[in-house]
C-alpha cells in the first residue's frame, strides 16, 4: 500500500468516526495541564460502517494496550519536562534569594533537595531513554515503558514538590511557575495507567522473566 494512500485511509476513517458522534459532554475544570481542554465524547446510537475497522474484529483491546504502552513513553517525557522546569525554577531562585547575607543555594538543606532532584531526574530520563530505544527497534518494551512512566511521574511530583519547599511561601503564589508544576505534575500519575497499575504491570512482567 502506498504510503500517502495509507494515511489518508486512516485518517478518513477516523473522521468517519468521530463525525457521527452525536454530541461532546462539558468541558472540564481541572486542576492542571489546562492547557489542553478535556470532555467526554458520547458514542450513544453511532454506527460505523464495517470498512472502518481499525485492526482485526476482537483485537481492540490488544491493540489499546499496546497503544497505551506507547503512550506511557511520551507521559513520561511529559512528567520529565515538568521536572527539569521544576528544578530550574529552584536553582534560580535560590541563587537570587539571600538569608544570612549569602544565596541560599550555599545552604546544606537546600543543596540536598537541589542534588536529589537532579538525580531522580535522570534517573528517570535514563530509563525512559532506554524504553524509547527498545521501542525504535522493535523489542517488547511493555516493562520498560511502564518503568519509565513509574519513575518519571513520580519524581515530577517529586520535584515540584521540593521546588516549593525550596521558594518557601513564594511558591505558593502564581506570580512564580513552581505552583503550576505542582499541578501539572499530578496528572502524570494517573494518566495511561495509574503509578499502581505501572507496578502491577512491572511486577507481573518480572515475575514471567524470571521464571523463564
Amino acid at each position: 500500500i502506498n504510503a500517502e494512500y495509507g494515511k489518508q485511509w486512516y485518517q478518513r476513517r477516523v473522521r468517519e468516526a468521530v463525525v457521527s458522534t452525536q454530541s461532546t459532554g462539558k468541558k472540564e475544570d481541572k486542576l492542571g495541564i489546562k492547557g489542553s481542554s478535556t470532555c467526554v465524547i458520547n458514542f450513544d446510537n453511532c454506527l460505523i460502517d464495517k470498512d472502518c475497522l481499525l485492526g482485526e474484529l476482537g483485537q481492540g483491546f490488544k491493540i489499546a494496550m499496546k497503544t497505551l504502552d506507547a503512550g506511557r513513553i511520551g507521559v513520561a517525557g511529559q512528567a520529565l519536562g515538568i521536572a527539569q522546569a521544576s528544578l530550574e525554577c529552584a536553582v534560580a531562585y535560590s541563587q537570587q534569594r539571600h538569608a544570612f547575607d549569602q544565596p541560599i543555594s550555599k545552604m546544606q538543606t537546600i543543596q540536598n533537595k537541589l542534588a536529589d532532584m537532579e538525580c531522580r531526574i535522570w534517573a528517570a530520563r535514563l530509563t525512559n531513554w532506554h524504553a524509547a530505544k527498545l521501542k525504535d527497534e522493535g523489542h517488547n518494551f511493555t516493562k520498560e515503558a511502564a518503568m519509565a512512566k513509574l519513575m518519571a511521574s513520580e519524581t515530577a511530583t517529586y520535584c515540584a514538590h521540593q521546588a516549593i519547599q525550596v521558594l518557601g511561601g513564594m511558591g505558593y503564589v502564581n506570580d512564580m511557575p513552581a505552583e503550576r508544576h505542582y499541578r501539572d505534575a499530578r496528572i502524570t500519575e494517573i494518566y495511561e495507567g495509574t503509578s499502581e497499575i505501572q507496578r502491577l504491570v512491572i511486577a507481573g512482567n518480572l515475575l514471567k522473566e524470571m521464571s523463564m
